[in-house]
């Protein structure tokens, strides 16, 4: 099968190589240019264009940073939708609003929204949750994709549900972030060394297990970026939006935001999204 896959950052290189290492030929596009030598190397080929990459494609996966840009690959002059066949499937796996989901069902024959949970070691391993959604007829024309990406999957009915599936999924790691920095800038108030907070709480039940994979990077700052602070605050931005069209607010998640907003005023908007250790801690 040829699948196209959109979007080289560290996500996007890590669907890439885990299909084409499941023995599908691909296909890659990236904004900026050179940056799928590995997956050259391993036989993938590299496209000048969207509409490039998607003709002739089966499956077509788009792994980028926001809704302008998936609506600029995808809807844009030399984008996707110039290109696509009639029998092939677009697959978003970007973290994007779900108002987005129904505008690319709407305008693409056939559209499934398919975030991933986990991080790019995860894809690659096979072992990521992946959120499906939409009609039966384009989840299969894109079970191929699905079957070589591996993992366990969670079904949805409609895009605009798998959108909003991962945005609630990626807001208790955000709010839990800012927590677990809060909390060991309340131990160091009080005298604990890294050390003894390890002790406390490393192993400790209140710290649920996605937190427990930045725990070293809170407490000591060694970060290791694939998710961005910029992207974190987008995210939550659209979870807020999401809340606020039902005519509610969010306090908690207001407040995180505001605390991902002022790393990124301090120049860490490209570092993990740990980076809000920097807020408290030194």
């Amino acid at each position: 099968m040829q699948v196209a896959v959109l979007g080289m950052g560290r996500m996007g290189k890590a669907v890439a190589v885990r299909v084409l290492g499941q023995g599908h030929e691909v296909r890659v596009w990236n904004r900026t240019p050179g940056r799928a030598g590995e997956l050259l190397s391993a036989g993938a080929e590299e496209v000048e264009t969207p509409s490039m990459a998607a003709g002739g494609a089966d499956v077509v996966v788009t792994m980028l940073s926001d809704d302008d840009a998936v609506r600029a690959v995808v809807l844009g002059e030399g984008g996707v939708s110039d290109s696509l066949g009639d029998d092939a499937v677009l697959v978003d796996s970007s973290t994007v609003s779900p108002e987005l989901g129904t505008e690319l069902a709407a305008r693409i024959g056939c559209f499934v929204s398919m975030p991933i949970l986990g991080n790019p070691e995860a894809v690659r391993g096979g072992t990521a949750l992946l959120l499906v959604g939409g009609d039966d007829e384009a989840v299969r024309r894109a079970q191929p994709v699905v079957s070589a990406l591996g993992g366990r999957v969670l079904r949805y009915g409609r895009p605009e549900q798998a959108a909003a599936a991962k945005l609630t999924a990626n807001l208790l790691l955000l709010d839990g972030l800012v927590a677990l920095a809060e909390a060991f800038a309340v131990g160091t108030a009080g005298g604990l060394t890294e050390e003894q907070l390890r002790e406390l709480l490393a192993e400790s039940p209140l710290v649920a297990p996605a937190l427990r994979n930045r725990f070293e990077a809170v407490l000591t700052g060694k970060l290791d970026s694939w998710w961005t602070t910029a992207l974190g605050a987008k995210d939550a931005s659209l979870a807020l939006a999401l809340r606020a069209s039902e005519g509610d607010t969010l306090p908690l998640t207001t407040a995180a935001l505001g605390v991902y907003r002022a790393v990124i005023a301090a120049g860490r908007g490209d570092d993990d999204i740990a980076a809000v250790r920097h807020r408290y801690l030194s």
